[in-house]
């Protein structure tokens, strides 16, 4: 009785929990745009226009659910093209807001994709990855949602190998053959096993699994446009018809647990209504960012040598940002309401130099600000997973203290601003060369002198270690 109870507690409690989770989600799907900035706020230092941009597409995307059904579908999203150097937060403001929005995320390379008809990867393969990371998004979360009644399911068969079913045994008493009753014994005796297999008593004990092997082929596909990266499993062409192996495996107890929780997860949830809910959470919160853009802009048609990288991609881009269905291997996508990103550092191309087409599904257009002095000290500072705390917390696993002080922070921003004005503008990534110069000694010493507790960087440290470096332009150029 004391074992039902505290089953049914756990139950209320993963209840409760799952409850909680859809609350919190949806909570955070009706974030207003200036809570949603207000959370990257956290990560990213500046670029308000950039956030400010990002926001209000997020909220759009949640404003078009609550429309009418009649009116939803013409509601396109305006998809946003940010322009500015590298290392300024362009990535992880979208990293950050699908997050956010828990929506399917996929950053891609403009310049992996080339034209149709040559070697290399088409442009739809971005909507089958998105695809594919959605599945097992949801997946994930159905397979939470089950947990409880899988782990319940696995005991009962590791009790099944430690405890197999007896048959009924009979008695002959005269002529009459009498089957005897062993059932109360026999679940007596699964109760006590049940109850200490709970309390892990029976945690090093050694069984042996039956366990199913997944020996059919996947096939890969080469050959039409649209094909690549599309793997077939012959077990779905040719059903039952290739029979399942099995294989023995000795496991402890603690082990089986997990394999068997895992088998019985995948059990419990239904695949096609993964598929389906994937599909829908792609077609209607997909965000995919596409970066490096401005490198397949420039050459425009009529050149001598034409590009096959560059406007070729931004001909066969322009129907999947426009909308139009791409075959997956879960079935068909549209792509009329994915949210695309596009970014670039647009140094020697502009925007105008895309075709007009592709310009077009591109209304919103942000300029993202160059990183000084006081962004950098900022950066390093103030966001949760700011440089310096990364340092601090990996340090701390050999037991040292390290400890920046206000002046040596000042001097590592000055520095990252003037190499970043002097050699090349690489944005917010300069800092991560800086410190590791800066720091390379501290981390190369350290699990050998264990004496130290505690280090202090100072201005001084900054100014000896890097200041030569600085001055040597050629040098800086190397090693900064």
């Amino acid at each position: 009785m004391e074992l039902d109870k505290t089953k049914t507690k756990k139950n209320k409690l993963t209840l409760e929990f799952v409850k909680n989770g859809k609350q919190s989600l949806s909570k955070i799907n009706q974030l207003t745009p200036s809570e949603i900035v207000e959370e990257l706020d956290k990560y990213i230092i500046g670029q308000k226009n950039a956030k400010k941009s990002v926001a209000i597409a997020l909220r759009n995307r949640w404003r078009r659910q609550s429309v009418m059904d009649n009116l939803r579908e013409e509601i396109m999203p305006n998809n946003i093209i940010m322009i500015g150097p590298t290392g300024v937060g362009k990535t992880e403001i979208a990293r950050r807001i699908s997050k956010l929005a828990n929506a399917p995320f996929l950053k891609i390379e403009a310049s992996k994709f080339t034209e149709v008809g040559y070697v290399g990867r088409d442009v739809e393969s971005m909507v089958r990855e998105i695809t594919d990371l959605a599945v097992n998004m949801v997946k994930t979360e159905k397979l939470k949602n089950v947990q409880i009644k899988a782990e319940a399911n696995a005991i009962e068969r590791i009790l099944d190998i430690l405890l197999p079913p007896v048959k009924k045994k009979t008695e002959i008493i005269g002529e009459d053959i009498i089957p005897v009753d062993d059932s109360e014994k026999q679940t007596d005796t699964r109760n006590k096993l049940r109850e200490q297999l709970l309390e892990g008593k029976l945690d090093s004990r050694t069984i042996e699994l039956d366990l199913s092997m997944d020996n059919t082929p996947m096939l890969q596909v080469l050959g039409p446009v649209g094909m690549d990266e599309m793997g077939l499993n012959l077990s779905e062409l040719f059903g039952n018809m290739m029979p399942k192996k099995s294989k023995k495996r000795k496991l402890t107890v603690a082990e089986a647990k997990k394999v068997l929780t895992q088998d019985e997860a995948n059990k419990l949830i239904d695949m096609d209504n993964v598929t389906k809910e994937s599909i829908d959470k792609v077609q209607n919160s997909g965000i995919i960012f596409i970066d490096e853009i401005d490198k397949i802009a420039g050459r425009q048609s009529g050149s001598s040598n034409p590009d096959v990288s560059r406007e070729g991609v931004q001909r066969d881009l322009l129907p999947i940002v426009e909308g139009s269905t791409v075959i997956t291997k879960y079935g068909p996508v549209k792509t009329d309401h994915i949210l695309f990103i596009a970014s670039g550092a647009f140094h020697v191309s502009k925007p105008s130099d895309l075709i007009p087409e592709l310009q077009g599904r591109f209304p919103i257009r942000v300029e993202l600000d160059s990183l000084g002095f006081e962004e950098f000290y900022q950066i390093l500072t103030k966001p949760e997973n700011a440089l310096i705390k990364q340092y601090t917390a990996l340090l701390k696993t050999e037991g040292v203290e390290l400890e920046f002080s206000t002046d040596s922070i000042k001097e590592i921003a000055k520095i990252a601003a003037e190499v970043n004005e002097n050699v090349e503008n690489i944005g917010a990534r300069r800092l991560h060369t800086i410190l590791s110069n800066l720091l390379e000694d501290i981390l190369f010493e350290v699990p050998d002198k264990t004496k130290k507790k505690k280090i202090e960087i100072t201005k001084e440290m900054v100014t000896e270690r890097l200041s030569s470096i600085v001055k040597n332009r050629d040098l800086s150029r190397y090693i900064l």
